[in-house]
């Protein structure tokens, strides 16, 4: 199993001694409000809904998106948590513009973990978890943010986090979130709906938000392009 991040987390406010679960040793756990960020997911769910490569206007605002959380966290009674924001990202041989990106998002206050793209099933889902747990066991893990539309991996540990207690949220686009809009224990919310999330609203239509009178949805590909890969793949 891989080694985990262990960036600390980042102190809002300091819980009293008396505050917090107990650990399996007897020391108080501190409350924590922990964000994951699935960055390989959501950039290419992002590039699925839009039909098109993402734009620097079209990516998500992680400044805005910080703010968000941490007013959350701060939104409601008992002891202010702490809080941690981890991006989770795979970084390619030549990591090219993806260094400023990196070092933008450890100035937002995000912790970043990297790991080298070197083969195709090189990837971090199992670190996401790893922290996850790690964190679980470190803090009174109040409430968990992730912004993933990966069911196959996230479904089941987090749903089995939310029947614990933790305030569990999925944050992803509802096209490719089923696994969280249909679960009876998580909370789903579409990253439009992050206030400020983005600078202008994405080139989308949400089934979920219909216009009265219905709306078109276009081909993401053209129909010539589909059938000449279909008849390449045909016996």
């Amino acid at each position: 199993m891989p080694d985990s991040p262990s960036a600390p987390a980042d102190v809002v406010a300091t819980p009293l001694p008396a505050e917090g679960a107990a650990s399996d040793d007897g020391r108080r756990r501190p409350p924590l409000d922990l964000l994951i960020w699935d960055a390989p997911n959501i950039d290419m769910t992002l590039s699925t809904v839009i039909g098109a490569r993402p734009t620097k206007d079209s990516r998500p605002r992680f400044d805005a998106i910080a703010a968000w959380f941490v007013a959350g966290a701060e939104d409601g009674a008992g002891p202010v948590p702490e809080v941690e924001a981890c991006v989770f990202a795979n970084i390619p041989p030549q990591p090219g513009s993806l260094r400023g990106f990196v070092e933008a998002l450890r100035g937002f206050g995000y912790a970043v973990f990297a790991r080298p793209k070197l083969q195709p099933n090189d990837d971090i889902d199992q670190d996401m978890l790893d922290h996850i747990a790690v964190r679980e066991h470190s803090h009174q893990l109040r409430r968990l943010i992730v912004f993933s539309g990966d069911g196959r991996n996230f479904a089941e540990p987090l749903e089995q986090l939310a029947r614990q207690g933790t305030h569990v949220v999925v944050v992803a686009f509802s096209e490719v979130a089923g696994y969280a809009i249909s679960s009876d224990v998580l909370e789903f919310i579409d990253i439009e709906d992050v206030p400020g999330a983005f600078v202008e609203p994405l080139d989308r239509v949400r089934l979920d938000a219909l216009p009265a009178d219905g709306a078109w949805l276009r081909p993401t590909r053209s129909l010539r392009e589909f059938v000449s890969s279909y008849a390449a793949r045909r016996p």
